[in-house]
């Protein structure tokens, strides 16, 4: 899909792609963080807007996005090169652990696989810190080698 981006001097910067349907659409995204999403008919300097998001909103709207298609993108990346898995990994209610910084499993030193994301309910975590804290519950999207990953799920299990 072709997204065109126009540097919007002084607001922002606006998203423009056309959709399968032949829908024309923008995602104006302001330099304070505020997006906005507009229709266009024929003309791109006159859109009607569909609706405004803070920052917190545009956020949680990308998270609901992406959260189903995150597990899907990294195993058709494993599909891809030779040796690379993708897998979901829970966080068990009795891991060591829930309530521990991610850093503390040093999953990546010991196994050489990396946590890409935590899928933590409908959110997800990309590309989290050493100092993303686990909870019961949560999903890491962990890319390796089937040891590594391996390495990880006994890792979490303790």
């Amino acid at each position: 899909m072709d997204v065109t981006e126009v540097l919007l001097p002084g607001v922002g910067v606006r998203y423009e792609l056309t959709t399968a349907e032949g829908n024309r659409i923008g995602i104006i995204v302001s330099r304070r963080g505020d997006v906005e999403l507009v229709s266009y008919a024929a003309d791109p300097d006159v859109g009607r807007p569909l609706f405004r998001l803070t920052t917190e909103e545009a956020d949680t709207v990308a998270e609901i996005l992406g959260a189903p298609r995150i597990t899907e993108r990294f195993a058709d990346l494993s599909k891809e090169i030779p040796g690379l898995k993708a897998e979901d990994l829970p966080v068990a209610v009795g891991s060591p652990f829930v309530g521990r910084r991610l850093g503390d499993t040093r999953a990546r030193t010991r196994t050489g696989a990396s946590i890409v994301a935590i899928v933590r309910g409908d959110d997800v975590i990309a590309s989290p810190g050493p100092d993303e804290v686990l909870q019961s519950g949560d999903n890491l999207v962990v890319i390796g080698t089937q040891e590594g990953i391996a390495g990880v799920n006994a890792i979490l299990r303790g």
